[in-house]
């Protein structure tokens, strides 16, 4: 029996904290089901969601980032960027491509704040899963519906 394919791309700044976003999504979803893909950052996300969408391989794609203010470049900026390119990368696909980026605005890195927000990003995968099932089962519910309408 096939089982529908998820793709979950994460971003390896601040891994320990975006990992656990991965954790949430399979604790809804079987691993079995769900190809992982790194990219370096938060900014390498859509094209990669992109790339994925098009191989026609998966019902949807989810993203995982944390885009901190590190005090260099204006972070809110990078996080616009990047959900309007998974925005993009989906409707240009057709393939849902949902955003677990997180950009907090008082972010410090201390021991307390990492368990907070690793905290929140299992809440975070978790809830992008369930948005996974929902479209997809949405989606075939529509195409059910179209293909009815065309008999």
């Amino acid at each position: 029996m096939t089982h529908t394919r998820y793709a979950f791309v994460k971003a390896n700044w601040h891994s320990d904290i975006v990992d656990q976003a991965l954790k949430g999504f399979l604790e809804l979803i079987p691993a079995e089901q769900v190809d992982v893909f790194d990219v370096p950052g938060a900014f390498e996300m859509p094209l990669i969601a992109q790339d994925l969408a098009k191989t026609g391989k998966y019902a949807a794609i989810a993203c995982a980032a944390f885009v901190v203010d590190g005090g260099i470049y204006r972070h809110d900026f990078v996080a616009q960027a990047v959900v309007d390119g998974l925005m993009r990368a989906s409707q240009d696909t057709g393939v849902p491509v949902l955003s677990v980026s997180l950009t907090p605005h008082q972010y410090q890195e201390t021991d307390h704040h990492n368990a907070i927000y690793r905290e929140h990003f299992v809440l975070k995968g978790q809830e992008a899963a369930r948005a996974a099932l929902m479209v997809t089962e949405t989606r075939a519910k529509i195409a059910h519906d179209l293909a009815i309408a065309a008999e």
